[in-house]
């Protein structure tokens, strides 16, 4: 294990690319990564030309929701603008519309989406309705009887619900605290299984593995002191995500900070031995990473860390059971957002560490054998 630290301390580029990639990785994916859509390319063929119209028009734009990408004389050259991609969205004033309001009768927009990106047109029609239901209430406040709508909404002259929203956990609905929490566990996984395997596969190509054969040490002696150091660089680098979590992003820290670095030394530890096992099956650093591109994506887009594991296909939801990411990004979110205990999340702790176990033990195994 001594010399294994001195070889680390030597070769100062796998410190520094322990360190310093993740804490960029996790900054670029935090703030990179949002579900927000903001500043859609708003085009308008306003028909109206009227007061009314324009106030209506500037209901959409004056937000950050969207921006007013053009004018057009007609609804075909608007159509052609969204098919070029040059819209993100079209809004269509017919020509009575402000003497329809004027005789306090409802009226209709036509509000057009380019839903080639689903997420993003679910996200716009949501706000071009919240910009209608606002515009409709300023009206209504000013004694006019109008009644804007979506074309596909019902109409209820009986009363009104107004439903009052409380959001737990995330005030703000701050989306870079998922993101970051998510990319947290999956920047741990990655890195040690990458770095594991890659320093297994050093030691073969080198030929130093038969020189382990001279040395009056046992399998899991030898699998241990080659562990031990890697785990150490590892949790510094954890330290460091965690801090970056919390000074770049804001996430509070609700919960115990000890259960999240026991939870991070489960996940760095079921890390390195993917790798470690990864690299008993390969015979050469490129056939480690060609192994590592069919194991790695698999498990960071059924993780939940990226994306709600609720958008995932039901048959396909308990498959994240057997992912360690899954499991350390449920520990991580729980204990920040939450500040939630042991008696919660020992399940997820539990399964952390059979996960350990059982890789760790096949890596021994299989290392074992390659020795003899």
């Amino acid at each position: 294990m001594r010399k294994e630290l001195n070889q680390i301390r030597r070769d100062r580029r796998l410190a520094t690319s322990l360190i310093l990639p993740p804490t960029l990785q996790l900054l670029l994916f935090g703030f990179a990564l949002s579900a927000n859509v903001s500043n859609l390319r708003l085009g308008v063929v306003d028909e109206s030309r009227t007061p009314a119209s324009r106030e209506l028009i500037a209901n959409f734009t004056e937000s950050e929701s969207f921006r007013l990408g053009g004018s057009y004389l007609s609804v075909d050259e608007l159509s052609h603008a969204i098919n070029k991609g040059d819209l993100d969205a079209g809004l269509v004033v017919p020509y009575d519309y402000a003497r329809q309001l004027n005789r306090n009768r409802p009226t209709t927009v036509q509000f057009l989406l380019n839903a080639m990106n689903a997420n993003t047109a679910t996200i716009g029609q949501g706000y071009a309705e919240a910009a209608l239901a606002a515009y409709s209430r300023g009206l209504n406040e000013g004694n006019r009887n109008a009644n804007m709508r979506p074309v596909t909404a019902p109409v209820s002259r009986k009363g009104q619900v107004l439903l009052q929203p409380a959001f737990l956990y995330n005030p703000g609905l701050v989306d870079s605290w998922f993101i970051a929490t998510g990319v947290f566990g999956l920047l741990l996984i990655l890195n040690s299984s990458l770095v594991a395997s890659g320093a297994m596969v050093k030691e073969r190509e080198a030929g130093t593995i038969e020189q382990l054969l001279m040395v009056p040490a046992s399998t899991s002696e030898i699998i241990i002191a080659k562990i031990a150091p890697l785990f150490f660089l590892l949790f510094l680098m954890m330290l460091v995500a965690i801090v970056v979590i919390r000074v770049a992003f804001g996430v509070p820290f609700h919960g115990s900070l000890i259960l999240v670095l026991i939870g991070g030394a489960l996940c760095i530890l079921s890390g390195i031995s993917l790798g470690t096992v990864i690299a008993t099956f390969s015979k050469s650093a490129q056939q480690a990473q060609m192994t590592s591109f069919f194991v790695n994506p698999p498990l960071a887009s059924l993780s939940g860390a990226l994306n709600p594991v609720e958008a995932m296909p039901h048959w396909l939801q308990p498959v994240t059971v057997l992912n360690p990411i899954h499991h350390f990004g449920v520990i991580v979110r729980t204990t920040m957002l939450k500040g939630s205990g042991i008696a919660t999340l020992w399940p997820h702790f539990l399964a952390l560490l059979i996960f350990t176990l059982v890789l760790l033990s096949l890596s021994i195994g299989r290392f074992r054998k390659q020795l003899t």
